[in-house]
């Protein structure tokens, strides 16, 4: 027996074609003699009708939250001492975002990567850095404009659109439904 993983205009994403798309129709195929449906599929407007094993649910990214303590630290470089790399910004040493509580773990370049061009892996860095930063002023000023929404000036609405756009491709991970997660997908002839 089959029961709906999914509900009419609920946005998922089409595991086998790349793409979100909206549920128009939940089609239960119905069988004589059972109560319930033997097989549901879902028409999502991309030509072919999709079982529920085949699409995932925006989720909420746990470990997003937990990003309050980046910080960029200097590392010493252990093949080129400050006198072979004088053209670096500091010479000697490479940054890395520690993005742990303690002392290690999260985003560093190779050396060859960083001597090819050590100006704009320090900006990546800094960037890297501020992001937790600049995730939690997005959130804000998204908040800020959905509290008064008539009150903001219209350049304010699109930034927060905006702001609202990128903060989602952050924070939205995909998943199974629930209940497809505890069950394996059935084959119907």
């Amino acid at each position: 027996m089959a029961r709906a993983q999914f509900q009419k205009g609920q946005k998922v994403w089409v595991e086998c074609v790349g793409a979100w798309a909206q549920i128009e129709k939940v089609q239960p195929v119905w069988a004589k003699g059972f109560e319930e449906p033997v097989r549901v599929t879902y028409d999502v407007g991309l030509g072919r009708e999709f079982l529920g094993h085949e699409l995932l649910l925006p989720t909420d990214d746990p470990a997003a939250h937990a990003s309050e303590s980046w910080r960029l630290m200097r590392a010493r470089n252990k093949w080129q001492t400050a006198e072979d790399t004088p053209h670096h910004p500091f010479p000697g040493t490479y940054p890395v975002v520690v993005t742990d509580k303690a002392d290690w773990g999260g985003w560093r370049v190779p050396g060859a990567e960083y001597d090819r061009d050590p100006e704009q892996i320090e900006f990546q860095a800094r960037l890297i850095a501020a992001a937790p930063r600049l995730m939690a002023l997005a959130q804000r000023m998204v908040a800020a404009v959905d509290d008064t929404p008539e009150d903001a000036p219209p350049e304010m609405q699109m930034l927060a659109r905006d702001a609202r756009t990128v903060l989602k491709s952050v924070t939205d991970v995909l998943a199974a439904p629930e209940s497809a997660a505890a069950q394996p997908p059935s084959r119907a002839a």
